[in-house]
């Protein structure tokens, strides 16, 4: 059994060593993409024009009169002094062909005081420039820039079930790290003096016996980042019932399709503040965002200076019917059923925001070290494979040169 778990341990890590080196190093520099990018792109993030914010229902409006080919898909509800006013934008569809618009942009920077446009980017472009650096980085972590085939995002299916496979052989890694279970203090040490081979053997073994908990974790959130709909809720349901969620329960429009909104951005937000209101809740609403493909806006209530939910499970949200206005959901951190929470945990734990900046600088040094366990897995394969080469050359020898005629 054991020489069969090692075999599987070391196809699995040969044949996904790539991806999740990828996944680890660009992990560990994007638990701090907001920083990063606003240090690289001060036009993007610093407003212009010192001076009192436009409302922001009318900064949203300026982008969309500025380019009729878009719509704003996410807009921050405050903005955070000193800086821009920051949404993302969506292409409407063109009446004369019947497709999507190409705007060649999917994010606009306004100067909030005087609602000019600082800068434009295309979130998520294969791009190594300092305006799309993080980005890029952020979107190779978790598709790999694969591209969509008929409405299917291969990437984010691939890695997917690499991260599937990656959660099974974590556990086999752990069976094969103790072959003696009294001798276990072995597989957590680390032979310094020694150097070479027995290093690169313990930094693989020891170093990731020393960091299993995160490194399980880690593959279990990333399966659900990547497949929460597709796999994860489903099997999570298997064990706990799961509050209906409006994504999962509606058939999503095509892009060229979309389902357009009867109920205004203001009104939306004015029913899902007085819905907030009835619940108790004491926080302003933070964002607003609105999803063509399933009907519904939605709306998050946080203080801007925690717009991107550090600290425990994330931040609440309400979801209305673009259509109807009737409440479409909710989405409340903390609340419902075990399973609920086991979900609503998945992206503060794969992050590190759960426990606020502590836990991003442990995903940062995790990430690291899940590039460093594949580059020694790599070398560790390397290394026995040049042995059974050289094995297999000196037995050849010997089969074509029989001890006696050798002399």
């Amino acid at each position: 059994m054991r020489t069969l778990l090692v075999t599987l341990h070391r196809w699995f890590g040969l044949a996904a060593a790539l991806f999740l080196f990828i996944a680890g190093a660009t992990g560990a520099v994007i638990s701090w993409d907001h920083e990063l990018d606003e240090w690289l792109n001060p036009r993007l993030y610093r407003a212009q024009t010192a001076g009192r914010p436009l409302p922001v229902l009318d900064l949203a409006r300026a982008i969309e009169a500025g380019d009729p080919r878009v719509r704003v898909s996410f807009m921050p509800l405050a903005v955070e002094p000193g800086h821009t006013f920051t949404a993302s934008v969506a292409p409407r569809v063109d009446p004369a062909t019947g497709r999507l618009f190409e705007p060649g942009y999917n994010q606009v920077a306004l100067d909030p005081a005087t609602a000019d446009v600082q800068g434009r980017r295309e979130w998520g472009k294969v791009s190594l420039t300092r305006e799309n650096l993080l980005p890029f980085l952020y979107k190779l972590h978790y598709s790999l820039h694969m591209p969509e085939l008929r409405g299917v995002a291969l990437g984010v299916w691939f890695m997917g079930l690499i991260a599937m496979a990656w959660v099974l052989d974590t556990l086999v890694a752990l069976w094969i790290s103790f072959p003696r279970w009294r001798a276990w203090r072995r597989s957590f040490a680390f032979r310094w003096a020694a150097g070479g081979h027995k290093l690169t053997f313990d930094l693989h073994r020891s170093g990731g016996m020393w960091i299993y908990a995160l490194v399980l974790m880690l593959a279990v959130t990333s399966v659900a980042m990547n497949l929460r709909e597709e796999v994860m809720r489903p099997l999570v349901s298997l064990f706990s019932e799961l509050a209906p969620s409006p994504f999962a329960s509606r058939t999503p429009a095509p892009p060229v399709k979309p389902i357009e909104p009867l109920i205004p951005a203001a009104r939306a937000l004015e029913l899902a503040q007085a819905e907030a209101q009835r619940r108790g809740w004491t926080a302003p609403a933070g964002g607003l965002f609105l999803s063509t493909d399933v009907g519904i806006w939605g709306v998050g209530f946080y203080d801007v200076a925690n717009s991107h939910g550090d600290g425990g499970l994330g931040n609440p949200w309400l979801y209305v019917d673009s259509r109807s206005g009737a409440l479409a959901g909710a989405d409340v951190p903390g609340t419902g059923s075990a399973g609920d929470i086991f979900l609503q945990s998945m992206f503060p734990l794969h992050s590190g925001r759960i426990i606020g900046i502590t836990g991003r600088v442990l995903m940062s040094i995790t990430g690291a070290l899940v590039a460093m366990l594949c580059i020694t897995g790599v070398l560790i394969w390397a290394r026995k494979r040049r042995a059974r080469v050289r094995s297999a050359a000196a037995r050849a020898t010997d089969v074509a040169w029989p001890e006696g005629a050798r002399t």
